[in-house]
């Protein structure tokens, strides 16, 4: 799936750590606005609330979509 959303002219986006608001937990990709970035693995974790649906993840991007927004993609989930 990632080699897909790659731009081997540009480095703006990559993996990392993130914290996601996901009321579910089947979506694949994610706006800007429902993702966290965290600086560690740890951090994102800790940052976990199952009752807010903050799920700890590691996620691709930013990426724009073909509307303008800016999306990340779900790479796995930290939780399981």
């Amino acid at each position: 799936m990632k080699s897909s959303l790659i731009d081997p002219d540009t480095n703006l986006a990559h993996e990392c750590y993130a914290l996601v608001y996901a009321p579910s937990a089947n979506r694949k990709r994610f706006p800007e606005n429902c993702v966290t970035l965290k600086a560690t693995e740890e951090e994102a974790r800790a940052a976990a609330d199952t009752a807010k649906k903050l799920i700890p993840a590691v996620v691709f991007g930013p990426s724009r979509s073909s509307e303008g927004f800016r999306l990340f993609y779900l790479v796995r989930w930290l939780d399981n």
